[in-house]
């Protein structure tokens, strides 16, 4: 066999142990060709793909269970060295920081920068200095001209993250998936606070009120926060952006019961603070946290590409800590900000290690080094890809009616709850016409808003901008009448 035939066969087995490493749960042979086209734009034919898992269980490398349609693979060992091919490991020996090595105990693909940041913040604390705020940290970023993220990576990022008519609506796929979203994130986010609700425990909470036996009234106010921070990020979607009122509305909402004075809820400190965990010691000095904030929001602002937009941000506002607490739940959020506007998949943080994005934001604050930070964030990306292109699958084609007629959808549901109206189709019909409804679209658009306010819930009245007083009144001036009356 020719040496290029072999490094490409040895390549092909490479990409598919990481992506492996990544779900010791195990993949079906389809969801490996997915991940396979997703992550590296490798489409091998089914039978190539089958050779190479024979190929990999041959060589006792990955476990095959189940027949048929049933059938999965995961990593024949727990930990990334079960998955290595000789030519992972000759790139590691080498240095290179172009071929991903792996954190031994986590599974995830990190550069020779990573790494080497990792070694160095995992150092004994004596053996760490004590630093503050570098301003010309953030000074030093030119947007346009700085790249954290390689030019290759964004690449990378933006084609797995494409959804299905990105040109629709801003903010259209993530209410597509919003009822994920929000339990995803949220549990996700608090989780890297510390928060300890399951899923399954955060997913009674947010859809049925139920707190979790044996946990702080704190954890579930934080998740709780979460819920609300995300809706009014999609809620306000045309609204939203890289300001102050934006990040401050972000804080207050994440904020809110969580800290000691409510007057800090989505305002700038005016003190200094201490940080746990580390050697950082942020600036105390109001005067130049205010200017660093707005020149973070300015740089923000600035910057074009969506993905070093965000990466941005999750670099600059904790490091700055602009907020008494809640910081790094604040860039977690206003990281998904570009990713809603642009309808790209978000970043939800789901199967993100505690311990390395501890380690991965100390090798900012200690280090200013984004290396470690940097290979989490396309790490983290790329599964939140995975996993929303199947939710989003999942739920079949939109409907054009209520794509193309979103805003006049929007506009009748408030008219009929806030003029306590009855839900006849005559009515309607009535409304469709005065609002220049094209008259070959006017029956399916009688029949969207009929379904939307037969089946109006809170969420989605929340989502029209209408208040719980606004629905039940008008909830009782329904009572008497009969909702399905025809003209």
């Amino acid at each position: 066999m020719s040496k290029p035939i072999e490094a490409g066969i040895q390549e092909s087995l490479r990409r598919i142990g990481q992506i492996l490493n990544e779900h010791p749960e195990g993949m079906a042979r389809s969801e490996i060709q997915d991940a396979l086209a997703t992550r590296f734009q490798d489409y091998p034919s089914d039978r190539t793909l089958r050779r190479r898992l024979s190929q990999l269980e041959d060589e006792g490398r990955l476990i095959r269970t189940g027949r048929g349609r049933s059938t999965r693979y995961r990593p024949a060992s727990d930990t990334a060295e079960g998955m290595r091919t000789p030519t992972q490991d000759q790139g590691e020996e080498q240095g290179s920081s172009e071929r991903p090595g792996w954190d031994p105990d986590l599974g995830i693909p990190l550069t020779a920068e990573g790494r080497e940041l990792q070694r160095l913040v995992r150092l004994p604390r004596p053996q760490r200095p004590p630093c503050t705020y570098d301003r010309e940290f953030l000074e030093r970023y030119v947007p346009g001209e700085t790249w954290y993220l390689p030019e290759g990576t964004r690449a990378e990022l933006l084609a797995a993250g494409q959804t299905p008519e990105p040109v629709r609506p801003a903010g259209t796929f993530a209410r597509d998936i919003l009822d994920r979203l929000l339990i995803d994130l949220s549990w996700a986010s608090s989780r890297l606070e510390g928060n300890t609700y399951s899923r399954l425990d955060t997913q009674n909470l947010l859809e049925h009120g139920i707190h979790a036996e044996g946990k702080s009234q704190e954890e579930a106010q934080m998740i709780l926060n979460h819920r609300m921070a995300i809706r009014m990020l999609v809620d306000n979607v045309e609204e939203i952006g890289f300001n102050r009122r934006t990040l401050l509305g972000l804080h207050a909402a994440l904020s809110e019961n969580l800290v000691a004075d409510p007057g800090e809820e989505g305002a700038l400190r005016e003190r200094p603070v201490d940080m746990s965990g580390t050697l950082y010691t942020p600036s105390g000095i109001p005067q130049v946290l205010k200017e660093c904030f707005e020149l973070v929001l300015e740089k923000a602002r600035n910057i074009l590409d969506q993905f070093e937009q965000s990466f941005f941000l999750m670099v600059h506002i904790p490091y700055l800590q602009p907020f008494v607490d809640v910081n790094q739940r604040t860039s977690r959020l206003a990281a998904i900000i570009p990713f809603i506007r642009a309808n790209l998949c978000p970043l939800s943080f789901v199967d993100v290690p505690h311990q390395i994005y501890v380690e991965a934001t100390l090798g900012v604050y200690e280090r200013t080094d984004i290396a470690l930070l940097r290979d989490l964030y396309a790490w983290a990306y790329r599964r939140s890809c995975i996993q929303y292109r199947v939710v989003r699958e999942s739920l079949g084609t939109p409907d054009p009616i209520r794509l193309r007629f979103r805003d006049q959808l929007a506009e009748l549901v408030r008219h009929t709850v806030r003029s306590q109206a009855p839900v006849e189709k005559g009515r309607l019909r009535l409304w469709a016409q005065d609002h220049d409804i094209e008259t070959k679209s006017q029956e399916g658009f009688v029949e969207r808003a009929m379904d939307i306010l037969l089946n109006l819930t809170e969420g989605a009245a929340h989502r029209y901008g209408l208040s719980e007083d606004e629905m039940n009144t008008w909830r009782a001036a329904l009572s008497s009448r009969d909702p399905s009356s025809d003209e």
